[in-house]
């Protein structure tokens, strides 16, 4: 190597770090002017499994050795430029209508105590407007995602006594289908939405509640869409078009979401993000269904024991920045928001390790060439947008319609009707 070309490398070496700086730091000054407005985080059922219901000696301002596997705090969230936030309401889909019903007010009220102990660090939104005005005063604006329409129990009156606590979107599905809504993870019983369901989603439109189709069939999101009169939200999925996952959103999908003026909150789930995951996850899956169904008396850890060994892939942030660009470049930057799912899940993307990382994220997307107006748009513009658009439907909707009255039947054969 001649002398000029050491030069060029040494002071290429020099400079690579600094200007790698420069991105991050023109992303944490991009998001202390548009935080970061995230789609779902799992807090709350943390502090549940974690804390056993207790939000008193819950360290939030920031974690100790007790909490792990907690990846959420005061510190972190402020490190990651994140200036609001959906808490999932999370109630597991195996309960029982009339237990999940009350295992959901818990989750409200854990959230609520949450926020009522930290008053100078968050506060409870209910409006787009609360939103930016909490946001500005450099708290985390609050505001609650239902997850799992099983979390009504068939009744419109719970939809509407939940948006009253709080709840600004239902995710209509979680992991198994409902009465009269199909899960993107379980057999349909209704292809897609059933008449109530469509009934569901008039009554949220009605009240201004995001309709939110993460979870949901491909069948349902076309019936929602078909049905819906406000912005709908994707609150933690990404592309299908990237990872063929079935939590993912079609291409047929994203391409309405412009005419509905709705929003898909890319989140960092490993399958989701990388197809290489994904098949991993899926070979394994099958594996350990097989030999559950040739050692049915075996216990979890004999299963676990008799596994193959398999090396796991692992999903990267370059793996989000990917979803990020094929949203834009299918459907554009309108359409695009952050659903981390931080404390949703066991496992992180490398670079995504919890709620700190946002600014590497953005950093990649300046990288990529994303102007601060783009990505102003993905932290918290979009979503905000959407969120104003759905109390603006409300509002008319209140004056043309009175709340429904219509009651969940169920017929001699086990179909849903009215």
């Amino acid at each position: 190597m001649t002398l000029f070309a050491r030069a060029l490398l040494a002071a290429f070496l020099m400079t690579a770090p600094v200007l790698a700086q420069n991105d991050t730091d023109r992303a944490r000054e991009l998001l202390s002017q548009a935080p970061v407005f995230d789609g779902h985080n799992d807090l709350p059922f943390a502090i549940r499994l974690a804390n056993e219901h207790r939000v008193s000696d819950f360290p939030y301002e920031r974690l100790d050795d007790r909490f792990a596997d907690v990846v959420t705090d005061a510190e972190r969230l402020e490190a990651g430029g994140l200036g609001a936030q959906f808490w999932s309401v999370y109630v597991p889909a195996s309960l029982p209508e009339p237990e999940a019903v009350v295992t959901v007010l818990e989750q409200i009220d854990i959230a609520d105590r949450l926020i009522a102990q930290h008053p100078d660090l968050l506060e409870k939104a209910k409006t787009a407007a609360d939103v930016r005005r909490i946001m500005a005063q450099g708290k985390v604006a609050s505001m609650y995602g239902v997850e799992g329409g099983h979390a009504i129990a068939n009744s419109l009156a719970v939809l509407r006594k939940l948006y009253d606590l709080g709840a600004r979107y239902m995710t209509l599905t979680h992991s198994a289908s409902l009465d009269w809504a199909d899960s993107s993870t379980d057999q349909p019983k209704s292809d897609g939405l059933s008449p109530f369901g469509e009934e569901v989603v008039r009554e949220m439109n009605r009240l201004g509640m995001l309709v939110d189709l993460s979870h949901v069939s491909e069948a349902t999101m076309n019936d929602a869409l078909d049905v819906a009169e406000a912005p709908v939200i994707f609150s933690h999925s990404s592309a299908r078009g990237v990872s063929g996952h079935p939590r993912n959103v079609p291409d047929s999908v994203l391409q309405r979401l412009p005419d509905n003026g709705g929003v898909v909150m890319i989140t960092f789930v490993e399958p989701f993000l990388n197809e290489g995951r994904r098949q991993w996850s899926a070979r394994q899956a099958a594996e350990e269904a097989r030999l559950k169904s040739l050692n049915p008396g075996w216990t979890d850890e004999q299963v676990d024991a008799a596994m193959p060994e398999s090396e796991m892939p692992k999903a990267s942030l370059s793996d989000a920045a990917d979803h990020i660009d094929y949203v834009r470049d299918l459907i554009g930057v309108d359409h695009i928001g952050i659903g981390g799912d931080f404390d949703g899940i066991s496992t992180y993307p490398e670079g995504l390790e919890d709620v700190s990382t946002y600014p590497a994220l953005f950093a990649e997307l300046l990288r990529r060439g994303y102007s601060e107006e783009d990505l102003a748009k993905i932290s918290s513009g979009n979503i905000l947008r959407a969120l104003e658009a759905a109390e603006t439907v409300s509002t008319r909707l209140k004056r043309e319609r009175a709340p429904s009255e219509l009651l969940f039947v169920e017929d001699e054969t086990g179909e849903a009707g009215q």
